[in-house]
């Protein structure tokens, strides 16, 4: 690997000279920057990330803060990085992935020295501390979620108010009076914003066409498959024949062997909906309607949001909702009389 001596020998100056030159900390003469740059290019020398950055060149690099927390549902979260990734790299950017829970000391360190050219945001918080150092810091920043105060911020996302809202009408237009939510774990709805929001817009939209809601969380850290199997239980028993899923493929299976083995016919007796499902769920044993949450989708436009920031320095904070698609196979019953 090429160094700066050597740079330096072969253009004939010393090493403050090239690292000045490449810097631009102070000025150098053009015929020695011209001397310099014939060297590098003649040697095949990469400066590193440090001088790129003084000299206002790009690092091609997006810093990605994502906590890995012990309650992380990791297929989840990983579909998420690699969606990223895969945009970031399609336009010739490599990513920093910051995994430590405590993730505001690395997006501090990283907008601190520069070494990524934006920060992409993801498993936002309702009150995550990382909006306020977006808000303070140069560096072009992009969250994948949105928090609940977003002043300032640029953000995308589903629309997960939306897709429970469409989740309700659905199930009201079959007919249903009470509807269950089977939801993401508890420390979930702490630490995570988007659980909130579709439960939000289940519970919104269930008051405005007179729907019972009960919501009910998959268990503390991790998903219980009994406790899943305990609240459907339940909810027949009160004569719930609808179920809105927003959680992890093992809670879908769950619910599904628990219908079967009370011998309810779905699309017929009883209405499932898959709301934000973030896996295949043509891979159940019986098929569902399904609100896909994709996560190329969201992370190719932050991706795009963050390079067209490059180019237009504080642009315009906004807010990107991606509207909710409704993917029918007949597991919600016929509207009746």
């Amino acid at each position: 690997m090429t160094t700066i001596h050597e740079v330096a020998e072969a253009a004939g100056v010393s090493i403050s000279t090239v690292s000045y030159a490449l810097s631009g900390k102070r000025p150098v003469s053009e015929k020695t920057r011209l001397r310099i740059e014939h060297a590098v290019r003649a040697l095949g020398y990469e400066p590193d990330a440090g001088a790129r950055m003084l000299a206002g060149r790009r690092t091609h690099i997006f810093a990605l803060t994502e906590p890995l927390r012990a309650d992380t549902h990791a297929p989840t979260h990983m579909a998420f990085v690699l969606a990223t990734a895969v945009a970031a790299r399609r336009r010739g950017y490599d990513i920093l992935l910051l995994t430590d829970e405590q993730t505001a000391d690395g997006m501090n360190r990283v907008a601190a020295s520069r070494l990524a050219d934006a920060i992409l945001v993801l498993d936002v918080a309702p009150d995550d501390e990382r909006a306020a150092i977006a808000r303070s810091v140069r560096t072009p920043t992009v969250f994948i979620g949105i928090p609940d105060d977003p002043e300032g911020l640029t953000c995308v996302d589903l629309d997960f108010d939306a897709a429970g809202r469409i989740s309700v009408d659905r199930m009201a237009d079959a007919g249903h009076r009470a509807v269950t939510l089977l939801g993401q774990t508890e420390v979930s709805y702490r630490k995570s914003n988007f659980p909130r929001r579709l439960l939000r817009g289940v519970e919104e939209q269930a008051a405005l066409r007179g729907l019972d809601v009960s919501a009910v969380t998959t268990g503390m850290t991790t998903t219980d498959p009994v406790a899943v199997r305990a609240a459907v239980s339940a909810a027949l028993d009160r004569g719930d024949r609808a179920f809105i899923v927003h959680a992890a493929d093992d809670v879908h299976t769950a619910l599904l062997g628990a219908l079967a083995e009370s011998g309810l016919h779905i699309g017929h007796d009883v209405s499932v909906i898959s709301a934000a499902a973030s896996f295949d769920t043509t891979a159940l044993p019986v098929p569902v309607d399904t609100i896909p949450l994709v996560p190329q989708q969201s992370c190719e436009f932050a991706v795009e949001l963050a390079v067209a920031h490059l180019e237009t320095p504080r642009p315009a904070p906004r807010i990107h909702l991606i509207p909710p698609e409704y993917r029918a196979v007949g597991s919600v019953r016929p509207a009746r009389e």
